[in-house]
């Protein structure tokens, strides 16, 4: 349907141009749904442990650094291709840190 737009606009069909800022809205919606379905999708045949955040990690407790977990979420070891490597034993917070989102958990709508 998004390629098909531009089609639609060259023709140059007045109810169409009337309706198009409503098709646009409609259609961003539906792309972003099928971005959190297919995210949702993956996450659930990755296997991956329930959402986890860093605000729900409590550092205080922990021998983890917060300032190289925060700067890790940044991304920059992924542009530089670097391997990063969590070592340490069980419950310590590797999966936590590895899985969670810098990002507070969104709300249900």
């Amino acid at each position: 349907m998004a390629h098909a737009v531009d089609d639609l606009v060259a023709q140059g069909a007045p109810a169409f141009d009337a309706a198009t800022p409503m098709l646009s809205q409609l259609l961003k919606a539906e792309m972003a749904e099928r971005e959190v379905r297919s995210i949702a999708y993956h996450t659930k045949v990755a296997r991956l442990p329930s959402y986890k955040d860093l605000a729900g990690f409590d550092f205080t407790s922990s021998d983890i650094n917060e300032a190289t977990v925060r700067q890790l979420h940044r991304g920059e070891f992924i542009e530089n291709a670097e391997n990063v490597v969590l070592i340490g034993g069980p419950g310590t917070g590797k999966s936590h840190i590895a899985t969670a989102s810098d990002q507070q958990e969104p709300s249900p709508t």
